[in-house]
């Protein structure tokens, strides 16, 4: 059971299993055929970023030409902290929408709980990419967003630290992560941040594993019902990380924010999606894959479905809009932001249309290569739940004088009974 991850807040597992087995539990059916004027549609996102939604709304808008029937098809943003609580609190109470993105960390309790419609499965699709939206064979979300986790670099802030850049070790094959380490601990003593992992407060644990994959640890075993945590290749990365905070110095510590696009850090690990926010930096920068760790080489991919709700009130409708907002056409403009999931569009020339602000072999190295070689980030059935005891049994690593191996322990001691249900 190889499934994904990403972070939620203020959400229990029940709450989740409830909405989605209420959903589930009040059988399928379309109100299309019974509709007595347009067919309006209503999707669910995390984003409002205005650049997507405009895009979004230029997809719809054509939709609508050759589609008379349908009135008007409503992108609702919900704040990304609060995603799957609001979603699934409209769920219950009956405020269903009709499509929405699914974050990767929940796919396990959407497709496990018959909350979506199956949908057809386009032979373009990487079967990698499509893994945790299937069940029994039968695709029940599109991997609208399969982004690999890269490392930004400021190569201003870097050789201002007398190091060589990234890139420069990428093409002497010496990029690895205690160069990496090196390189942060070199530039925070500027007073800069180094190492930055995006989306991690220290509460965000989940957010680490574009570390310690490449340590070749993860939370769980491969079925999901073995802690890992307590494992050799999990204990060595968290005490890395332990040591690069409070030893090295190599990366900010607890209670300090360092903005790295905003010119405060070094490197940032973070999806490539993020890019355009370079876009006026003021700062020379680069981009280039996860470093070497002693697992050897590796990547990480963050990805996100769109789903079609069972108990929507027109589900075929929202069928052929999701076939549509995602085919050929639209998949190559929505990959200015998320990177397709298609074999066809996984090419340089088709890549640096979409991302301009990219290199061919930036590209090629992190998104083409990431996506056919990368793991989908780790999840689990009852993420919510296991996300929230982790997070607190993890809370006294973050202290100098820490036991890693302990706290790992005791992470397992309260996480087995989760995982064993």
């Amino acid at each position: 059971m190889k499934l994904p991850k990403l972070k939620l807040s203020g959400l229990t597992a029940a709450g989740v299993a409830a909405a989605l087995l209420a959903l589930a539990g009040c059988g399928g059916g379309s109100g299309d055929e019974a509709a007595s004027g347009p067919i309006d549609l209503r999707m669910t996102i995390w984003s409002a970023n205005a650049k997507h939604t405009a895009l979004f709304d230029q997809i719809a808008a054509a939709y609508k030409k050759d589609h008379p029937e349908i009135g008007k098809i409503t992108f609702e943003s919900i704040p990304y902290e609060n995603y799957t609580t609001t979603l699934t609190t409209q769920i219950g109470g009956g405020n269903v929408p009709d499509l929405a993105w699914i974050l990767e960390s929940t796919a396990p309790d959407f497709v496990t709980s018959g909350a979506l419609a199956p949908i057809d499965k386009d032979a373009d699709l990487l079967p990698t990419t499509t893994t945790n939206w299937e069940q029994d064979g039968q695709l029940y979300a599109y991997p609208f967003s399969t982004s690999p986790l890269g490392v930004f670099v400021n190569t201003d802030l870097v050789t201002a630290a007398g190091r060589p850049t990234p890139a420069q070790q990428v093409a002497a094959g010496t990029w690895t992560w205690d160069q990496a380490i090196a390189t942060g601990a070199a530039v925070q003593k500027s007073g800069k941040g180094g190492v930055v992992v995006g989306d991690f407060d220290f509460k965000g644990w989940d957010a680490l594993n574009s570390i310690w994959a490449g340590w070749g640890a993860r939370p769980w075993s491969e079925d999901g019902r073995t802690c890992g945590f307590d494992q050799p290749e999990m204990v060595a990365a968290m005490t890395a990380i332990h040591k690069m905070v409070f030893t090295d110095k190599a990366m900010p510590g607890p209670g300090v924010t360092k903005d790295f696009f905003a010119g405060d850090a070094a490197m940032v690990l973070t999806q490539i999606s993020r890019a355009a926010l370079l876009e006026k930096a003021k700062f020379k920068w680069d981009l280039v894959p996860l470093p070497k760790g002693p697992a050897g080489e590796y990547s990480v991919v963050g990805q996100a479905g769109i789903g079609v709700l069972k108990r929507g009130k027109h589900v075929d409708a929202a069928k052929e809009f999701l076939a549509y907002f995602t085919n050929q056409e639209n998949s190559a403009k929505l990959a200015q932001f998320f990177p397709p999931p298609r074999k066809s569009q996984l090419t340089t020339d088709v890549l640096a249309k979409a991302n301009p602000l990219l290199k061919p072999a930036q590209l090629q190295s992190v998104v083409i290569d990431g996506i056919e070689r990368g793991d989908i980030k780790t999840s689990h059935v009852g993420y919510a739940e296991l996300q929230q005891t982790v997070r607190a049994e993890l809370d006294p690593l973050w202290k100098p004088d820490a036991d890693v191996k302990a706290v790992m322990s005791g992470v397992c001691a309260k996480i087995n009974p989760l995982l064993a249900k």
